[in-house]
């Protein structure tokens, strides 16, 4: 089982790529499979150091059952063992976690992406048996925790991490995007737990705790992936210029998304949409339409989403970036 040593570098965050007519409620067979083969592929042999499918971007709690396992085949499939594969299992209740994992699992996956089910709000007592007895039942699997507060109505306060440190032993690492309490995280989990921030911030924690930030995670990997390995190549390097240089380059490329990710309500809404709109834009990959019912993207939202994939493509062909689109 991967521990939290063994991750670092750039962890890709994919779209499910989807076939015509996937937005609406009455499809079925959703998949484009041999699209997403391709794209784990290209992100690999690009630099990537890990894929994590199935969060949020990866419209995990809109698809079928049916197209969960065609997704998490296709991802075990174009990684090949390459790298470590996380891939998201986050169900509605227990029993369907339960049944996603043994799916992600019996597949050859090397961890799940894993967040709280979201009928009912957990309290910390239950958020710390619920991955404790995921550690018990899948003891091979190692668990990426989804620490997303606005989506799974949680706040993962201090004890929560304390907790799941000793009660949970396959957390190996969350996918956080704010800490405020890093450090206190990182004294009680005691380097059990990878704390790995995006791309966005990542620069911030390296600030913050040089010695324990050796990943990042990327949606903006669908655009294509070197802007932000760059930036984590400067951060593990230590070299100061080529760690603003990568921070300005990524903030300029999402300058005109920024209000957008700033204003956690209407991303909260439009989280799917606009990532699927910049990264089609930026034609590294084809992700294809939202699925329902995250189809429903307002016009200004859908252009400063353009513009961003836009503004990535041009970052990834100035000198001294691969610029090939697929």
């Amino acid at each position: 089982m991967i521990t939290a040593a063994q991750i670092s570098g750039m962890y890709g965050i994919i779209p499910t790529p989807a076939l015509p007519g996937a937005d609406r409620l009455d499809a079925t067979d959703t998949v484009d499979v041999a699209e997403t083969v391709r794209l784990v592929d290209q992100l690999i042999r690009d630099g990537v150091s890990g894929i994590i499918a199935l969060g949020t971007t990866g419209e995990c709690p809109t698809l079928s059952e049916d197209d969960f396992d065609r997704v998490v085949d296709a991802v075990v499939q174009g990684a090949a063992g390459r790298v470590p594969t996380f891939i998201g299992a986050t169900g509605a209740g227990g029993h369907a976690t339960a049944r996603r994992l043994r799916k992600v699992a019996s597949a050859g996956a090397d961890g799940a992406l894993l967040g709280l089910p979201m009928w009912q709000p957990l309290t910390t007592e239950m958020a710390i048996d619920y991955y404790a007895q995921v550690s018990e039942a899948f003891p091979e699997l190692a668990i990426m925790i989804y620490a997303n507060a606005r989506a799974f109505r949680y706040t993962f306060p201090v004890e929560f991490w304390e907790g799941v440190a000793s009660q949970a032993p396959t957390v190996t690492s969350a996918k956080v995007s704010r800490a405020p309490e890093l450090e206190r995280m990182l004294e009680v989990t005691d380097g059990r737990i990878n704390f790995i921030p995006s791309d966005m911030v990542a620069h911030d924690f390296a600030a913050r705790s040089p010695q324990t930030t050796t990943a990042c995670w990327a949606t903006a990997a669908g655009m294509g992936p070197e802007p932000s390995i760059a930036l984590m190549e400067a951060i593990a390097g230590g070299e100061e210029r080529d760690l603003k240089q990568a921070v300005a380059d990524i903030a300029w490329a999402n300058e005109p998304c920024a209000h957008l990710f700033a204003d956690q309500e209407v991303f909260a809404s439009y989280n799917i949409q606009i990532e699927k709109a910049r990264i089609a834009a930026a034609g590294y990959c084809r992700p294809g339409p939202a699925r329902s019912p995250y189809h429903h993207l307002p016009s200004e939202y859908d252009a400063a989403a353009i513009a961003c994939g836009e503004r990535w493509r041009e970052l990834r062909a100035r000198p001294g970036a691969a610029s090939a689109d697929r």
